[in-house]
C-alpha cells in the first residue's frame, strides 16, 4: 500500500478510493490540458474533491502525474490487448494492434503531444524510471504478439517496432500515410533476417 506523507502507512480502502479518484481527475486534466496544464487547481476542478485533499494525498505533484501516466498506458495496452484479441491469426491480431496504436495518436494529436511532454519532463528531472515503465509496458505486449510469428529475437524486434512507431507518429503529423502504406515498412522490419 502507498504510504501518505504524515499518515500511517497504511490507507484504508475509502482512502485508496479517494487517490483513485484524484489520479482518473489527473488522467483527465492531462489528456485534455496536456503536463503544462495539469495542476492541483486543475485536478480539482475536474474531479470530486478539493485541492487540500489532493495535496494531502500527493505532497508532490509529480509522483501524482506519474500514476495518472501510468493509469494511460495501462488502459492503452489493455484496450490494444482486446483488439489484437478479436483476431485469430498470430500476424493479424499483431497488425489489428499496431494500426490501433498509430490511430489512437492520429486521432488524438494531444496524446501524442503528452507522452513526448512527460518523457521530456521526466527526462529532465532525472526521473527516467517513469519513462522505463512506460516503454516497457508497450514493448512486452509488442513482445508478446511477435513471438507467435516465428521471428527472430521478438524482444529485440519488439524495440525496433516501438521506436520505429514513435517516429511514425511524428511523422504522421506532417504526413499522413494510411497504414497499409506504414504496413510494408512495419513488414520488412519484423519480418527481414538479420545476419
Amino acid at each position: 500500500m502507498t504510504a501518505v506523507p504524515g499518515r500511517s502507512a497504511r490507507l484504508s480502502p475509502n482512502q485508496l478510493q479517494k487517490q483513485e479518484q484524484i489520479v482518473e481527475a489527473a488522467r483527465v486534466v492531462l489528456a485534455r490540458d496536456g503536463l503544462a496544464g495539469c495542476t492541483v487547481r486543475a485536478i480539482a476542478d475536474a474531479g470530486p474533491l478539493t485541492k487540500s485533499a489532493i495535496h494531502y494525498y500527493f505532497a508532490d505533484i509529480d509522483v501524482l502525474i506519474d500514476r495518472a501516466m501510468a493509469a494511460h498506458i495501462t488502459t492503452f495496452t489493455a484496450d490494444l490487448r482486446k483488439i489484437s484479441a478479436k483476431h485469430d491469426h498470430p500476424d493479424e491480431r499483431l497488425f489489428a494492434a499496431l494500426e490501433a496504436f498509430l490511430a489512437e495518436f492520429s486521432g488524438r494529436p494531444n496524446a501524442a503531444f503528452l507522452w513526448f511532454e512527460y518523457w521530456i519532463a521526466a527526462g529532465r528531472a532525472q526521473h527516467p524510471q517513469a519513462i522505463d515503465v512506460m516503454l516497457t509496458s508497450i514493448t512486452e505486449l509488442l513482445a508478446e504478439l511477435l513471438a507467435p510469428l516465428d521471428v527472430e529475437d521478438p524482444r529485440a524486434r519488439a524495440r525496433a517496432l516501438l521506436s520505429y512507431l514513435l517516429g511514425a507518429i511524428v511523422q504522421q503529423r506532417v504526413r499522413r500515410r494510411p497504414f497499409a502504406a506504414l504496413r510494408g515498412d512495419i513488414e520488412a522490419l519484423c519480418f527481414a533476417n538479420y545476419g
